[in-house]
């Protein structure tokens, strides 16, 4: 029996191979689980946009029945092709401010409304709703808009991890740091896998706001003959990167490195089950890679048993049970052939089902009940 109703309202569109997406996914599909009745609200904003609901369980692979509901977006963000940040701002702006207040028109007395949109929070803040704001990096946007709120009794923030909390903290906000998490039942369903000795997985988005993450720096490692011994597999998109990759490593004759492009969710969590080392890899041109990020992948490393490997940014330090990383420095071959050998003599197996993504919607829960 539904006992409550939660709405969330996003920026995002759908599909998308973002982690974010996937992240918003993966929380409205344990809120189900959690007796939660769902509704979920995002701009048609891309041409390859859908709320077909038999698309989006392929895309996503899940099961759980939920509203996907698009909403029309006539503005110029996603059609006009310069200013684009700007274009951004305005059209945000514009789709929240109109789509919330009608939202609110069809909601119920016991509504929880939860987003990650600046102006969402915005406009349901103005309305005096029940509202979850998940803050995953900062802005000037952002900090203008948690300074309006910041009064409202009835908001409350979710931070991504304590660099983040603390960046906030002259707001005393209403608030919590929790994690990402890992979709436990998922994995559970490859629980069986025999593991690979010496099979190093990268699992995510191959470009990070539109930048490359450095994955350059980890292809030439393994040409060192230290790691000649292992096999790397490159797991994501956009297909215009993994080709580019691909090419490289190519030109560069490693047969050690095998990149698949973007695999479906149980395919990826086969293959990060099978492997026995995973690796964690930014660039430091953004202050969200080096500082706020709680990446979906280590938890899914965690979870599998993997021996995790990790560039030493704040943010990957900050992580719970970051002793399991062994770390090395940015774009210090030496230091990071030294952790994969390190890692391959080490055994990570441990219990982790309190980072279940599941767990994580249960501390919301507990969260907006209390306060």
């Amino acid at each position: 029996m539904k006992t409550k109703s939660l709405t969330y309202i996003t920026y995002q569109t759908f599909p998308a191979e973002t982690a974010n997406s996937l992240q918003t996914i993966s929380t409205v599909k344990y809120f189900i689980k959690n007796n939660f009745d769902v509704k979920l609200y995002f701009p048609l904003r891309e041409k390859n946009s859908s709320d077909d609901i038999n698309d989006l369980k392929k895309f996503y692979s899940i099961d759980e029945e939920f509203k996907f509901v698009g909403m029309k977006h006539n503005l110029p963000f996603g059609k006009i092709k310069f200013l684009e940040a700007l274009w951004f701002h305005i059209s945000h702006f514009l789709w929240s401010k109109k789509n919330v207040k009608n939202i609110i028109k069809t909601s119920n007395d016991n509504e929880i409304f939860f987003t990650r949109s600046d102006w969402v929070l915005y406009f349901l803040a103005k309305h005096d709703m029940d509202t979850v704001f998940e803050c995953h990096q900062i802005s000037k946007v952002r900090s203008w808009v948690l300074k309006k709120v910041s009064l409202n009794k009835k908001v409350k923030i979710i931070f991504l991890n304590d660099n983040l909390e603390n960046y906030y903290e002259k707001l005393n906000l209403n608030s919590i740091v929790l994690h990402s998490g890992v979709d436990s039942i998922l994995f559970s369903n490859f629980k069986n896998t025999v593991k690979k000795e010496n099979q190093v997985v990268y699992v995510g988005n191959l470009l990070r706001f539109g930048k490359k993450r450095n994955l350059d720096f980890i292809i030439k490692a393994f040409s060192y003959d230290e790691l000649k011994k292992f096999n790397l597999l490159i797991i994501g998109g956009p297909e215009k990167e993994a080709l580019r990759l691909s090419t490289l490593i190519k030109e560069s004759n490693l047969e050690n490195i095998t990149i698949t492009g973007r695999l479906n969710r149980e395919e990826a969590a086969k293959k990060i089950m099978e492997s026995s080392i995973g690796i964690l890899i930014n660039d430091d041109e953004n202050i969200h890679s080096t500082e706020f990020t709680s990446p979906l992948k280590y938890f899914e490393y965690l979870y599998a048993n993997l021996n995790i490997v990790g560039v030493d940014f704040p943010a990957h330090q900050n992580l719970p049970y970051s002793d399991k990383i062994a770390f090395f420095k940015k774009d210090n071959y030496k230091d990071f052939v030294r952790c994969i050998l390190e890692s391959a003599s080490k055994n990570n197996r441990g219990n982790f089902e309190k980072i279940s993504i599941d767990e994580r919607v249960k501390e919301i829960i507990k969260f907006v009940q209390n306060n």
